[in-house]
């Protein structure tokens, strides 16, 4: 990589509960492939779900962050403080033609839809408003004009490339009827502005990504490398809940594991380097790279956790060890003094 390649990732949770295994190791990714490039890690709080959005869980999640030694380079920076910025982009693709207001009620939309599934139709809006030229109201959304002739090619750094046929997309809302802008759109706006040149998320995006991608053409904006990484399963190949176990990264903490051991377990769920278990952080950032990630789920074994923290345990100073089990000791009304 040169200096003008620098690379700079991001990891972008929303503050509304505790940061995930699946996060967690999402944020891994990210962080060490900016740290193998000696490229930069944004974080970004993405809060502008202002009903669900926490302090509390903000705060969750920046200790986690910490406990696991992901750093960052700048940040955190909130998405809500980011609003106008966003707006002002609304504007742009309005005045320029590439959006347009729309009135269509809730209830109607959701008719709608019910109607495309029980006739057997994917679901999509049927571009009621798009040549209407409709002026701005109080109960108006905006809507992008998605093209819907071509196709959308994402070629992704971890699944290969992928194409979308444009006529399969709908006209994404970009502003909701309250002023606030969608996830799609704030997304788009704040990596572009931000300069982060490779999103690292899981596979629950991937179909979000070739909208992201017309909207980041549609702003005059370069796309960014996307790579995104398969969900992680339970044994019984289900997606990972409660059911398995603990889903949190502090609950484990509050159990006695040990940042290594987690940081360690997180990165061997999906990403291999030969027949290494054992890592460095120093080494974790060496070997990195997105083409070891593998394409297909990674299954979540507690028993693998539980071998590497009693590994890293058993390799742990003593006098560093004393402070780790001294929160345990006093919960059990134990004399510490």
């Amino acid at each position: 990589m040169t200096e003008s390649e620098k690379v700079r990732t991001r990891f972008a949770p929303s503050p509304t509960g505790f940061l995930h295994i699946g996060g967690a190791r999402t944020a891994l990714f990210a962080w060490l492939y900016a740290r193998h490039y000696k490229g930069q890690f944004i974080l970004r709080i993405e809060d502008t779900d202002q009903q669900r959005s926490t302090d509390e869980s903000t705060k969750a999640i920046l200790d986690a962050m910490t406990w696991l030694g992901l750093d960052w380079d700048e940040g955190p920076f909130f998405q809500a403080q980011r609003v106008d910025l966003h707006r002002e982009m609304v504007k742009k693709l309005l005045n320029e033609g590439k959006a347009y207001y729309c009135v269509c009620a809730p209830e109607e939309l959701e008719e709608k839809r019910k109607r495309a599934l029980a006739e057997g139709r994917k679901p999509k809006y049927d571009g009621t408003c798009r040549d209407k030229n409709l002026p701005k109201t109080a109960n108006a959304a905006v809507r992008f004009r998605c093209p819907h002739a071509g196709i959308t090619i994402v070629n992704d750094l971890i699944k290969g490339i992928i194409t979308f046929n444009n006529e399969e997309l709908d006209d994404l809302i970009i502003e909701r009827r309250d002023g606030y802008p969608t996830y799609n759109f704030a997304v788009v706006v704040d990596d572009a502005d931000m300069d982060i040149t490779h999103v690292i998320r899981g596979d629950d995006h991937v179909n979000n990504t070739p909208r992201q991608i017309l909207l980041y053409e549609a702003l005059g904006y370069k796309v960014p490398q996307f790579g995104h990484v398969s969900m992680i399963m339970g044994s019984d190949k289900t997606r990972l809940s409660k059911r398995h176990g603990a889903t949190s990264v502090m609950a484990y903490k509050d159990m006695g594991y040990l940042p290594e051991a987690m940081v360690n377990y997180l990165v061997r769920l999906g990403w291999s380097y030969g027949d290494q278990e054992i890592f460095t952080v120093d080494e974790l950032i060496a070997f990195f790279t997105l083409e070891s990630v593998g394409k297909s789920a990674a299954i979540f074994n507690p028993e693998k956790l539980l071998w590497l923290n009693q590994h890293y345990i058993k390799e742990c100073p003593s006098d560093r060890l004393v402070r780790e089990v001294m929160p345990f000791w006093r919960q059990r009304g134990m004399d510490t003094s």
